[in-house]
């Protein structure tokens, strides 16, 4: 009586396998490397890279950053506004403003300009440096 199945199957054309035609390719595995990550072999891929590994790898894309922006037009239309409130204050002939305080970053340059400004922004339009300096304002960058 053999001991173990080494020499039990020794002689034996396929070792307890079945028919000659099993045990043959990768068709018996479930395919090669990692073939069937998505499927069967997942349990397997999950232990070994921590983590599903299956899905796009390459180049991933940059958001696109937001400014907070607002046009001229409406910065003279809420000055009253914001000199009650305190975050506009009058120098001499002109009215100043820091629109960082209102959580502007850029002064764009849409609508009309009925009054002299002294405003002072991240940025600005060429168009709104324009109007600003047209009036005898000043559009300064901080």
């Amino acid at each position: 009586m053999p001991t173990n199945k080494r020499s039990k199957y020794r002689g034996s054309r396929t070792c307890g396998g079945g028919t000659h035609k099993n045990r043959r390719g990768a068709g018996n595995r479930g395919g090669r490397g990692r073939a069937g990550i998505n499927a069967h072999h997942f349990v397997k891929w999950y232990k070994d890279m921590g983590g599903p590994v299956f899905g796009k790898d390459g180049f991933s894309h940059v958001p696109a950053i937001t400014v907070a922006a607002i046009d001229i037009g409406i910065i003279d239309q809420i000055v009253p506004s914001l000199l009650a409130q305190g975050i506009a204050k009058n120098e001499g002939d002109a009215i100043a403003i820091n629109i960082a305080d209102i959580g502007i970053d850029k002064v764009l340059g849409s609508g009309k300009v009925t009054k002299k400004l002294n405003i002072s922004a991240q940025a600005f339009s060429e168009s709104a440096k324009v109007k600003i300096e047209k009036i005898g304002g000043k559009a300064q960058i901080v």
